[in-house]
């Protein structure tokens, strides 16, 4: 089967404990992809869940969707205010400009039961050629 021609999705209750096994669940969907591809997007969705789980509501998805040179993570939550980025502080605040650095591109749905947050990473070697 071709990982990359495959959607991934997971349903998370609300608990912060959802997010272990949300990364475990990301590096078995992801195990055919480069160690940096597959560290990145645990990261990248580390830090959408659990913004989706701290500061919006249930139903909480996490989608992975693998393409020819990019894979595309989405996190859905029912809470129709839109995800901010905010001075980082020692409450928080560096989730967002996290994926802001990791990704090559993010942003946000608005959905009629709630919103997605979506980051894009690149998975192409590249013209140099290389493989991971």
């Amino acid at each position: 089967m071709n990982l990359r021609a495959v959607r991934h999705e997971l349903g998370i209750s609300a608990e912060l404990t959802e997010l272990a096994r949300v990364r475990h669940w990301v590096r078995s969907v992801l195990g055919g992809f480069p160690a940096h591809v597959v560290s990145t997007a645990v990261m990248v969705v580390d830090e959408l869940t659990s913004n989706a789980l701290r500061h919006g509501r249930a139903p909480y998805h996490v989608r992975l969707l693998p393409g020819a040179a990019k894979l595309r993570i989405e996190v859905d939550d029912g809470a129709g205010e839109p995800a901010r980025r905010r001075l980082p502080s020692d409450h928080g605040g560096r989730g967002l400009l996290l994926v802001e650095r990791c990704a090559a591109a993010w942003g946000q749905l608005r959905r009629p039961s709630g919103k997605t947050l979506w980051a894009e990473l690149t998975t192409d070697p590249g013209p140099s050629g290389a493989r991971g």
